[in-house]
């Protein structure tokens, strides 16, 4: 498959999966997961609560720059891809589109990673996010607590670092506020 939408089809096969589970469209298959569990969707959270002073429209004060947003559905090129959070530096998006499917791929993202999600996260959804554009990409394990940071070489990822356990880090894009992760594994 080239960068066309994908077809018809597959797409209207995707809206009309049940609301307890997720779909993508990677390379013109349809792939339906379970929803996360509860580690996953804390982790997830806490992530965002710590980045909010990067958006200023979620309410802390801070460096600012950035545009967060949760689970987007993200249309890139043929493939329809929902990350846990995505971040767009403000001057590519000045205003946020109200639109089902943003088409202008991040310049950060993270995926939370889930036994029933982290062999495609890690593999060919790092592969596409590399080849569309993302600059920076984060995998969090909160079965594990660990933090994975890469960075975005041509169209390959360079790993950075990683951090486990209670760590507290600076971590790129946002190394300007210092992340807590123990946070990200509180029950």
């Amino acid at each position: 498959m080239g960068d066309e939408p994908p077809p018809e089809q597959i797409y209207e096969a995707l809206e009309r999966l049940p609301l307890n589970v997720v779909g993508e469209i990677i390379d013109g298959e349809l792939h339906v997961s379970p929803r996360p569990g509860t580690l996953h969707g804390r982790a997830a959270i806490r992530l965002g609560q710590q980045l909010a002073p990067f958006d200023p429209e979620l309410g802390a004060e801070g460096p600012g720059g950035w545009v967060i947003l949760p689970k987007p559905e993200l249309h890139l090129g043929c493939n329809v891809l929902v990350p846990d959070l995505s971040g767009w530096r403000r001057e590519r998006m000045p205003e946020i589109p109200d639109v089902v499917g943003v088409e202008l791929a991040p310049d950060w993202l993270c995926e939370v990673l889930s036994p029933s999600t982290a062999a495609l996260d890690r593999s060919r959804k790092m592969t596409h996010y590399a080849r569309e554009g993302v600059n920076h990409l984060w995998l969090v394990d909160p079965r594990i607590q660990l933090l994975e940071i890469y960075r975005r070489e041509g169209e390959r990822w360079q790993r950075l670092g990683a951090h486990t356990g209670d760590a507290t880090v600076h971590a790129e894009p946002f190394e300007a506020q210092k992340l807590n992760l123990g946070s990200l594994w509180q029950r």
